[in-house]
This record gives C-alpha cells, structure tokens and sequence, in this order.
C-alpha cells in the first residue's frame, strides 16, 4: 500500500507518545489561538460523517472569518469554492467514509508526491501534512477516532486538488503579452467538472491529465522529465545575485564563501576564509568546471554555480513546461516557431517538423521580442531602411568619428524626407542629433545588405522580420545572440519554398532562382499566410534527453526569483 510505514514496537510506542502532545498543535496557531475544531473524538465509525460534516461546516466558517487561514501556517486557496461544494453536499466528507480513506484520497496523495513528474512541487498542495495525516490514521487508534483529523484532511485534499487543477490548466506564471490564452481566471465550472470527472471515473491521473497542454514540446519535457528525476540529486545551494552594489560587495563575499563551503571547495570549519585561500577555490570550481581560470569571480562563472545544480534545473524545467500553458488549446497545423534561446527555427506542419534551420537573435541589449504574427510576404534582394535606434547608437557616432567613409564603407546612401537621395558630403554631421536627424539611412541591395538575399515580412509593432545575413559564418557560433533584434536564418531557401511549395504556377524554383541569380528584387505575396510564434524556451527534450539552453535574456532568473526562490527541496 501507499505510504505504508513498517514500524517496530518501539517506533509505534514512540508515534503515540509524540501524537499526545502533537495533535492539539496541528489545530493551533503558532500563538497558541485554536484554528476551529481542536478535537472531537468519535465513539464509533458509523458517527464519524456526522461528526466530520458538523466540523467542515465549522472549520470553513472559521477561515471565511480569518482570511482563508486554518491557522498561522495553513491557508486554503479555495476556500470560497469548498464552501460552496461541501455546502451544497450537506457538507458531507469527499475523501472518506466512515473512518476509511477513500481510494481516490490515496489516488491523490499519490499523485501529489509524484507531481514533480508534471513539473509541480509537492509543497504546493499540502502533501506534508497530508502524509503525517494519512500515517497517523493508519498508526494509531486515537487519531483514527479524531473527527477534527478527518476534517481537515479532507479539506486539505480538495484544496490541493482544486491547485492542481489551476496549475496543471494554467500554470503558476503570470500571463505576459504573448499569452494566446484568454482564461485569465478559471471558471468553477473548470474545477467542479474536473471533480465530478474524477469521482465519477474513479480516476484522478486521468482527470488531471486530461487538463495539461498538447503540444509536441510539452510532451517531450515531461517524458525525460522521469530520466532526469531519476538520478537528481536535490541540493539546496546557496543563490548568488550578480553583478551587485558596490554596497552590497559585502553580502555576496558572504554568499560565495558559503557557496563555495557548500561545492567542498573551502573548509566548513573555517569561518571567514584570507583573500588567498579564497582566490584558490575559486581557482579550483573553475578548473574542475572547465571555465576561463582567473582565481576571480565573473558572470559565466555565477552563472553555472547557481544553475548548475539539479534543484536549479528543476525550477528551470518547471519554468518552461509552465509557459506551454500559455499557448492556444489548439495549434495551428502549420506554423513557424522560432525559440530564441535555442537559437533554432522550425517550421512545422500537422504536428512533424518539415524543416529546421539555425538562426541568430537578438543581443541582449537588443533583445528580440516575443510575439506571434503571420508571414505575410516575403522580398528578393530587399533594401534595408535602418531603425533610427541603430542610427542613433551607433552609425551617426561612427560617421562623427569617421566621416562619409563609414557610409561608404556600409553600403549606405542617405534619404531626404521627400525621398530623394542625398550627397553625404554636403551634410554638416556634426551638427544632427537625435532630435535633429531630417534623413534616413537606406542599405542598397545586394549581396552586402545586411539584410542579404532575402526577408520575411509579418506585422508587428516592433519593426522586426526574419531575414538572411551577409555575415553567414555567424551561423557556426554556438553563441548566437547577436543581432540588434530581427531573426538571422540561415535556411532561407528551404522557407522561402516551403512557403509557396502549393503556388509553383505563379512561383516556379526557377523562377526565384533566377531573380537572385540576376539579383533582382520582386516581393512574393499570395501564398496561404502562416502563424509565427517566436518565443523563449530555455529547457527542451531533445534525442531522449532533456537540453539545457543559455538563459539569454535572464527570463528565467526573473521568474524563477520571483515565483520558486523559496520552493522548499522536495
């Protein structure tokens, strides 16, 4: 059976010895306050449902009065909700009957335990107090006879099951402007059926499991999700906030020798390790990590000591199969996603990938932003026009700098407002800013475009496109958060026919091969539109094993300080 516990004459003596002073302060405040019901013993089994649904309708009362909280520690997140089921069901118990757990509380005591494997944290859903509940009922004969027990464990486990159906439907990260979702907040009714689903089928993986995402990518988490699991050793490590204050130099001193303490590079014994000892250990996790060995610390370095560890990759993997929560129920059959941290474009097409191309994103300084649009279009030697953001960071500067060789040297000709083209040299440079800038700077076409060959044009308000690169030998870098924020790919043949694969009358492979050839701008439009959704998965399964990408732009640090840094190890 399920969390059976094989105990001695000894152990069992000393459970009931704790349990005479420990089940008074399960039902009181850390000051001493009672919560509600603190004890009501029972005679015999056929009165305990009376007992229990005379408690439950105390107990709810008492929360409803005490913002939510059984007591000091313990809070019901749907407290409004199991009001309104326990009252209209006479407040009958859900979970037992007649001093017997139900099969479906075990059901669910078990699958809160194993709800790391769906990316959850047990801690989530009252699964200590939960176990210490169902050990005590089955070890000892008074508890079992405590109606005020059976109450709270049955709240207790409709409270953790209305969780997981909001965490498992939603996730536990707040809704961001690319959300396709529109259920911002669910409706009971979401709840109650999936309740209903569970009692009913006498099924609670299969009710809960019915409300996770489908998608290919989700999937493939939680399926390697078990391996990594299986070998996780969970550690809690120090978290190391860098870079930091001048002001708070002090802090993380302390926070990195206690690190380092904890890796076995210093001696735990020693309280405040000398200037030497600590640069040899520093020394010695970068060597052992394969790092740059400096004997100081730097970012790449804080970077692999906080995420390095397997409690870390948890969260990070809990991070990423929350945000497939909020993507559509239904994904379109054909679409383009682009995951920027990946660095990889795939196109796919009725659940398979049809095409995969390497692709190069925004710095970040220039991050590339997270959206989704349609490929309208797309333009054969097309003409950079350049954002003023770029002008103004960093090629007026450099024509200050360098005069009009710098134009010359980029390809740039220079447009009036009435679009005409203008001479750079009877241009006073020095005297335009970015309050006084009458022009813009266009790149011709060709094979110097920064654009290159070829751009993929979709509406959004951020002026940003898909496109090819002239500096193709990017692609070979595994680092490739490089751009100023548009999409570098480099498999932009295979898009290009990809997306007119169904139109070859009008667009013949020919027929675009030529007009590179002759290098000749036509801008091809027509074909059926398709969905692009660029956006940020730092975790992904990949040829049975789960990778690991650079968190680019420190999403996943934001989310993970502000939603799981107190996350206790399971």
């Amino acid at each position: 059976m399920y969390l059976t516990v094989q105990m001695n004459y000894r152990e069992l003596r000393s459970l009931k010895f704790t349990l005479i002073f420990l089940i008074p302060a399960i039902f009181l405040g850390c000051h001493g306050k009672q919560s509600s019901v603190a004890s009501d013993d029972v005679k015999s089994p056929a009165q305990m449902d009376a007992h229990v649904g005379s408690d439950l309708k105390s107990m709810l009362e008492y929360t409803a009065d005490n913002k939510d909280r059984l007591n000091d520690s313990v809070s019901l997140v749907y407290r409004r909700l199991e009001d309104s089921v326990y009252g209209g069901n006479n407040y009958s118990p859900i979970w037992s009957e007649k001093e017997q757990w139900l099969p479906l509380a075990d059901s669910l005591l078990q699958f809160i335990d194993s709800s790391k494997n769906y990316g959850l944290f047990p801690s989530d859903y009252h699964y200590n107090a939960l176990a210490f509940f169902r050990r005590i009922i089955r070890e000892d004969t008074m508890a079992r006879k405590n109606a005020a027990i059976w109450t709270r464990a049955d709240l207790l486990l409709t409270d953790a099951f209305f969780s997981l159906v909001k965490d498992l439907k939603q996730g536990r990260l707040p809704y961001d402007s690319v959300t396709l979702r529109k259920d911002s907040v669910l409706s009971d009714s979401v709840f109650l059926q999936t309740l209903t689903r569970a009692q009913q089928n006498r099924g609670i993986y299969a009710a809960l499991d019915s409300l996770e995402p489908r998608h290919p990518g989700y999937d493939s988490l939680k399926a390697y999700l078990r391996d990594f699991l299986a070998t996780a050793h969970f550690k809690n490590f120090t978290w190391l906030e860098y870079p930091y204050e001048k002001k708070d130099s002090a802090a993380f001193a302390m926070a990195l020798t206690k690190r380092l303490k904890e890796s076995g590079y210093l001696d735990s014994a020693v309280n405040q390790p000398d200037t030497a000892t600590l640069a040899r250990a520093i020394r010695a996790y970068q060597t052992n990590n394969k790092l740059k060995v400096t004997g100081k610390v730097y970012g790449d370095m804080v970077s692999m000591m906080n995420n390095a560890s397997d409690w870390e990759k948890f969260k990070r993997i809990a991070i990423n199969m929350d945000r497939y929560k909020h993507l559509p129920d239904t994904m379109p059959k054909i679409y383009v996603w682009v995951d920027l941290p990946a660095f990889m474009l795939q196109v796919v097409d009725s659940d398979s990938v049809a095409l995969e191309s390497k692709v190069i994103v925004g710095a970040p300084k220039t991050r590339t932003p997270l959206l989704t649009s349609e490929i309208s279009n797309f333009v054969t030697y097309p003409q950079w026009t350049v954002p003023e953001s770029i002008i103004f960071k960093e090629m007026l500067p450099a024509i200050k700098r360098d005069g009009i060789s710098y134009l010359v040297k980029q390809n740039l000709m220079v447009v009036d407002d009435r679009d005409s083209v203008r001479d750079p040299s009877t241009i006073n440079w020095r005297r335009l800013n970015k309050n006084n800038f009458p022009y813009q700077l266009k790149q011709r076409q060709g094979d110097d475009n920064s654009l290159g060959v070829m751009k993929f044009n979709f509406r959004n308000k951020y002026d940003v496109y898909l496109h090819d690169t002239n500096g193709r030998w990017m692609f070979d870098k595994t680092f490739r958060a490089l751009s100023h924020g548009c999409v570098r790919v480099k498999e932009w043949r295979k898009l290009s026919a990809f997306l007119i694969r169904n139109d070859t009358m009008r667009y013949h492979p020919d027929t675009l091969k030529a007009w590179i050839q002759r290098q000749e701008k036509h801008t091809v439009w027509g074909f059926a539109r398709v969905p692009i959704f660029l956006r940020y998965y730092t975790v992904e399964g990949k040829k049975g094993k789960l990778v690991f990408h650079d968190d680019i732009y420190g999403e996943d640090k934001a989310l993970r300080n502000r939603y799981f840094a107190n996350e206790p190890i399971m």
